[in-house]
């Protein structure tokens, strides 16, 4: 790690760069995710850090998972693996599922997953107009999942008069095509857009062929992605919007790490439907949404070659439904912001698995589950012109299987002079457990009850002072009944139990310079943690409560530092760099393996013609440093993306 620092060191100080918009522009825009409507950045205690549209336009050529990972605090397991992995976004070191995705706000899951996770792959970078990533324990406003945070991805909308036609065309390493277009516009009262991307790999291998035999084949990727939406005024004071979204991509895989795998694929689809409507009124506003998700994940190994001895033919399928509704209104009086709402969750899920080989037939019981959860919530917000402002919800969620429980929030801030605000926000935040969880007809244990935190943070943020802007947080979260997979050495089965006492702490430090020369964006993260359990890191019983370190695959220290040049008028640059501490790999049965430190950096230029056509490359893992994520897989070395984009 010291010598990545000391590099670093060198490239701060050597850089000359400028800014695309002052921070403190961007700390002015409107958010939504922190309180669910409309309020400054610079207005709410809460830590949130938005990625909008200019920046996204100097990110072309990287995917949304590449973005997230360079933000504080964050990390996408697996971010530089082949297309097609299943990459979990972690926050401050929690666990899979323990971080909630939004889509413009809606909860997106999959109740298939066994941590309920929403498949990353099936949201591309080109039909996203900004990302706000709220970290803390969000339960109360969001509800199950949102333990470590809520990542907010929010769609490209109609524009703001006439039609506009957008698009691009890419190419890169692994014989990698990208085309993208859209239209959106808006007449008088009504808004459109449509947004359609296809994108196909060769790729390279998933398994990491540690005998070097050369055999190892590409494991490719396809995917077509197309949403849209349509919105319209009902009336002075109602707009309604409908909008949907179908995504499916195939991809090949290997048999598990090290391991090839030549003729097993998958095929995934997620098709998505929703409607909007928002009445306005002086005061506020009353929002009702309705989302219907629905995703299905098909896997074919037809073993002409044979990876296993035991199994010549499998098939299996794992679809996932949810249905969420939403109703909730804000209203504002004086110094007072009152917040009320309640939602209503419906998920199932249909499992099946077969295969055949040497044994002859197997095929387990398929897999039918479903549950229900209905969650009232509210909060109130107060704010006075001396600076102090504070916010207090809760939320009461009721399972159709484990009964009920409460979440609270309290966000107490104060500003000085508009110039520094410092924060202590407390909250409580919870998981419920998943439908494989539950009802799996080997591992599932229906007596589970949900994961339950307190989450802390203490922190203090300077706005635009001289150019700067800075945010320092600590960081502390306590999970009890935390859902381990338990396993018994007598009868060689397995099960999950409400069975672990988890804590993770750390801070976070991040410094933004920008004046009309420079720009230079830095963030370091440290993040430490532990189990208490009467059960041992692989899930075997122990005479008596151990201890044990939890953060797998996850690193104590990460550093990003983003610089970039406005050479000309129309010649942009930029550098990216992230760097990692060595990081632990769960091992079953045996002692975790340790993954080296490593540092990566990527190189992006731009040059536009006029406002609708620019010409970019993006060079990532220039050096070509050899690293890994996950233990037995590859991560990308150098690799490269090129092309054109344009707005007519």
């Amino acid at each position: 790690m010291k010598k990545h620092f000391f590099v670093l060191a060198a490239v701060i100080i050597s850089t000359q760069l400028k800014a695309q918009d002052s921070t403190a522009k961007i700390l002015e825009e409107a958010v939504i995710t922190a309180s669910k409507y409309p309020q400054k950045q610079s207005e709410t205690g809460k830590v949130l850090t938005v990625i909008n549209r200019a920046q996204l336009e100097k990110s072309t050529g990287r995917t949304l998972i590449e973005l997230l990972n360079t933000i504080a605090g964050t990390v996408v397991i697996g971010a530089n693996n082949v297309s097609g992995t299943n990459q979990t976004i972690s926050i401050r070191g929690a666990s899979a599922g323990n971080v909630l995705l939004l889509v413009d706000g809606i909860p997106a899951n999959d109740p298939s997953a066994i941590t309920n996770y929403f498949d990353l792959n099936f949201l591309n970078i080109d039909q996203v107009e900004r990302i706000e990533i709220l970290k803390g324990g969000q339960s109360t406003l969001y509800g199950s999942d949102a333990v470590a945070g809520v990542v907010n991805i929010i769609l490209k909308k109609g524009g703001v008069n006439k039609m506009t036609v957008y698009g691009d065309f890419t190419a890169g390493s692994y014989h990698t095509l990208k085309e993208s277009v859209g239209f959106g516009g808006r007449q008088k009262q009504t808004e459109y857009s449509v947004n359609y991307t296809h994108l196909a790999s060769d790729g390279f291998s998933a398994a990491y062929d540690k005998n070097k035999t050369g055999k190892f084949d590409k494991d490719g990727f396809d995917q077509h992605a197309v949403n849209g939406r349509f919105g319209f005024k009902a009336g002075k004071k109602i707009r309604i919007t409908f909008s949907g979204a179908y995504s499916n991509y195939n991809a090949d895989l290997d048999a598990s790490a090290f391991t090839d795998e030549k003729d097993y694929t998958v095929k995934n689809y997620n098709k998505q439907i929703g409607a909007a409507t928002v009445y306005t009124f002086k005061k506020g506003a009353i929002h009702l949404n309705y989302n219907y998700n629905h995703v299905v994940r098909k896997y074919l190994d037809d073993s002409a070659y044979k990876s296993s001895p035991y199994v010549n033919y499998s098939r299996s399928s794992y679809t996932g439904r949810t249905h969420f509704a939403e109703l909730y209104g804000n209203w504002k009086m004086n110094q007072w912001e009152l917040l009320l709402g309640a939602d209503y969750r419906f998920n199932n899920t249909d499992q099946w698995y077969w295969s055949t080989g040497a044994f002859g037939p197997y095929a387990p019981p398929a897999l039918h589950a479903e549950m229900k959860q209905v969650s009232p919530y509210a909060s109130l917000a107060y704010k006075n012109e001396e600076g102090f402002a504070v916010e207090l919800g809760g939320r009461f969620n009721h399972h159709s299987e484990y009964g009920g429980n409460f979440t609270f929030t309290l966000n107490p801030f104060y500003r000085i002079k508009n110039k520094v605000k410092v924060f202590a926000n407390i909250y409580s935040a919870y998981k419920t457990p998943t439908l494989y969880q539950l009802f799996d007809p080997s591992a599932g244990n229906n007596l589970l009850i949900p994961e339950k935190s307190i989450v802390g943070e203490v922190g203090t943020e300077m706005f635009s002072f001289k150019n700067f802007h800075g945010r320092v947080v600590s960081f502390y979260r306590n999970t009890k009944d935390a859902i381990i997979y338990t396993f018994n050495p007598s009868t060689f089965a397995g099960k999950y139990q409400n069975a672990g006492k988890q804590t993770n702490y750390g801070a976070e430090a991040e410094l933004t310079y920008t004046n009309k020369k420079v720009t230079v964006a830095a963030n370091y993260t440290y993040t430490d943690g532990k189990t208490v359990s009467a059960y041992d890191g692989t899930g075997t019983p122990v005479s008596k409560d151990t201890t044990y370190f939890n953060l797998y695959r996850i690193p104590k220290h990460a550093i990003n530092i983003n610089v970039g040049v406005q050479a000309t008028k129309n010649f942009f640059y930029s550098l990216q760099i992230h760097s990692v501490s060595k990081r632990e790999e769960f091992i079953y049965g045996a002692v975790p393996e340790t993954l080296k430190a490593y540092m990566t950096i990527d190189v992006y230029g731009e040059y536009k013609f006029d406002k609708r056509i620019k010409l970019f490359l993006d060079m990532k893992n220039f050096t070509g440093n050899e690293h890994v994520d996950i233990l037995g897989y590859n991560s990308r070395k150098f690799n490269f993306t090129t092309g054109i984009n344009f707005q007519l």
